[in-house]
């Protein structure tokens, strides 16, 4: 904890690029996920395949996935964001497919018989219904992106897994791994309560 008090700019820096890795890894996971979970939602029998191969994926330890990607991407933050996209996928496909699942068939077909095209039964039925699934998802995904982000530094992600690996290298330097450590866990707690707010909201409404 002094660590932290002692170094606050350095701190904020960090948690800004942990945080960016984040958000953008989210951003593109959920861009690809979408049409994913409607794809097996109108096919019913490219569920088992789809997730089985997503599964698959997920069992890959990160930072094995992590060296696989960096031929291809670099050794950089971009690497680390591939394999949290790869990584967030069968959790939001998942979600995002159950989401979609639960939502009735009568009510799509009311909606129809209302006048309401695909875009607003989409809009306005579909997307309200299963939005709290989804964000269960998305905050599931949000805690393993920030998992894979922390040890994306030892790869020149930045983030605060730096303060953990610096504190390593550094023979004696527990109050930066306690720092880096403390760090993360409150920025997970933070973004998980968050995103908890938002799902408690969606069921709300």
């Amino acid at each position: 904890m002094s660590y932290l008090l002692r170094h606050p700019g350095l701190v904020w820096q960090l948690t800004q690029e942990h945080l960016a890795m984040v958000a953008t890894a989210l951003g593109i996971a959920l861009v690809l996920a979408l049409p994913l979970a409607l794809l097996v939602h109108h096919v019913r029998w490219l569920a088992l395949p789809l997730m089985g191969i997503l599964s698959i994926l997920y069992t890959v330890p990160s930072l094995a996935l992590i060296i696989l990607l960096i031929p291809w991407f670099g050794l950089n933050a971009r690497s680390v964001v591939v394999a949290m996209v790869l990584y967030s996928q069968v959790i939001l496909v998942r979600h995002l497919y159950v989401g979609l699942q639960s939502v009735e068939p009568a009510l799509l077909e009311a909606a129809k018989g209302l006048g309401m095209n695909l875009w607003q039964r989409w809009w306005q039925v579909q997307l309200p219904l299963m939005l709290p699934v989804a964000l269960a998802g998305l905050r599931l995904a949000a805690i393993v992106a920030i998992a894979i982000a922390t040890v994306g530094a030892k790869f020149g992600a930045g983030g605060l897994g730096t303060l953990l690996f610096e504190g390593i290298a550094q023979a004696g330097r527990y109050d930066k791994i306690w720092a880096g450590s403390l760090a993360v866990g409150s920025l997970a707690l933070l973004v998980n309560t968050a995103l908890l707010g938002l799902e408690w909201v969606a069921r709300r409404g």
